[in-house]
């Protein structure tokens, strides 16, 4: 079994010489598992080790005889054990959560602290078992390719050491080791969205097939794999489809439709919207149609061919400045430094958000139009024309960043009385 695990950390690259691992520990049979083969493997990867124990204060006498068998345990290994009390019932009423899922997010921000304060990894006990039910449990959800990669072996500063062995590999090496360990009555009650999945589902998977979980496993990695792919994928076809403004609709309708689901499931999430699937889809429909889809807290919108997210509280501030010596101004993703040397006072232009009425007069056609239009024709989102940051002398627009410098613009440029350099963010 130790044989199997150490392939296991070979394989996904769970440890290296010298690490110190933090074993999440409950008391159960798998975590007693986890810290036995840990500890017997410690000599062989130079490991420091530590426990972390937290008590959810849910199962009252229950909940402290697991918290003294951890202390036990720990104190027959001479390792060091870390434990934190947590009310998960009160926490879960304020959060108005699950109590189950408060009582991850609880285990994880506690795991997450020492992990930071240790310079520590931290191996969980999931194993091949944990796996199966939780990608029953996100596609019973309605989950995506992400979803089916269910437990990944290791997930940034968390390992996964037993992530192979089945439940019933655990409950053999407990018998042939002598371990203890102590059981959770909660895991028999099918009150638990999981223990449902685990008593009443997964029987009927083994009767399919007997190496469910192993077939399961298999699964799970390679829909990892293939979301891992789509993510690098999508990263790339962003990169390329990006315009000043967002991205280009005609574009992004040319890449497969895989590629195109994942980027815009990774645009809602940069900007704050929960990528629902139903949404994802309407927002894939206005990339040819052209439109709006309403998002929590912004609005995914297409015109003019062109793909941007505009927050609810997009309002600009406006404001007006004289120029005065050097400024440096940003507009979305661009940074400019302007320089003015000029003494008279009177005729001083204003740094200022566009107003109505300002015009822009283009120096190769010397043909004049109001700002608004001008920056329309450039494609500047309308959301976004009002705080454009313009250089202007009356209403008369000297320079603005989607369009440069104007005819009288140039004037002032040439006699180095307004010198304009865009610099890096």
């Amino acid at each position: 079994m130790t044989g199997k695990v150490c392939g296991a950390i070979e394989k996904y690259s769970l440890l290296s010489e010298g690490d110190s691992v933090i074993a999440a520990l409950s008391g159960g049979a798998d975590s007693a598992t986890l810290l036995h083969i840990l500890y017997s493997i410690k000599e062989k990867y130079n490991l420091t080790l530590y426990a972390a124990h937290l008590n959810h204060q849910l199962r009252g006498e229950e909940a402290e005889r697991d918290e003294n068998f951890c202390k036990i345990l720990c104190e027959k290994y001479n390792i060091r054990l870390f434990i934190k009390r947590a009310d998960i019932k009160a926490l879960a009423a304020s959060q108005r959560i699950s109590e189950e899922l408060c009582g991850r997010n609880a285990r994880y921000e506690f795991f997450e602290e020492l992990s930071s304060s240790l310079g520590a990894k931290v191996a969980t006990a999931h194993t091949s078992s944990d796996n199966a039910e939780t990608l029953l449990f996100n596609l019973a959800r309605g989950a995506s390719v992400t979803g089916a990669g269910a437990i990944p072996p290791r997930r940034g500063n968390i390992i996964r050491p037993l992530i192979e062995l089945t439940r019933e590999e655990i409950e053999a090496y407990c018998r042939e080791n002598s371990l203890e360990y102590v059981t959770d009555s909660t895991n028999l009650s099918d009150k638990y969205t999981r223990n449902r999945i685990r008593h009443n589902l997964v029987p009927l998977f083994r009767e399919l097939n007997p190496s469910f979980e192993q077939a399961a496993l298999r699964f799970s990695r390679d829909a990892a794999e293939a979301a891992d792919y789509l993510s690098v994928a999508a990263k790339q076809a962003l990169a390329d489809c990006k315009t000043d403004y967002g991205y280009d609709a005609q574009g992004l309708l040319k890449l497969h439709p895989a590629v195109v689901n994942t980027a815009l499931y990774t645009l809602c999430k940069e900007n704050g919207a929960r990528p629902e699937r139903r949404l994802i889809e309407l927002i894939a429909r206005i990339l040819s149609t052209g439109g709006a889809v309403k998002l929590s807290g912004c609005a995914a919108v297409c015109t003019q061919g062109v793909l941007r997210f505009v927050k609810d509280n997009s309002e600009s501030e406006k404001y007006c400045l004289p120029l005065d010596g050097k400024m440096t101004i940003a507009f979305g993703d661009r940074f400019f430094q302007i320089s003015y040397n000029d003494s008279d006072k009177e005729k001083r232009p204003e740094l200022r958000t566009r107003r109505a009425g300002d015009s822009f007069t283009f120096a190769a056609r010397r043909l004049t139009k109001p700002l608004r239009r001008a920056l329309a024709e450039q494609k500047v989102p309308s959301e976004l024309r009002d705080s454009v940051p313009v250089i202007a002398l009356g209403s008369e627009a000297l320079w603005c960043p989607p369009l440069g410098f104007s005819k009288k613009g140039l004037e002032y440029k040439e006699n180095k009385i307004i010198m304009i350099t865009e610099v890096a963010k």
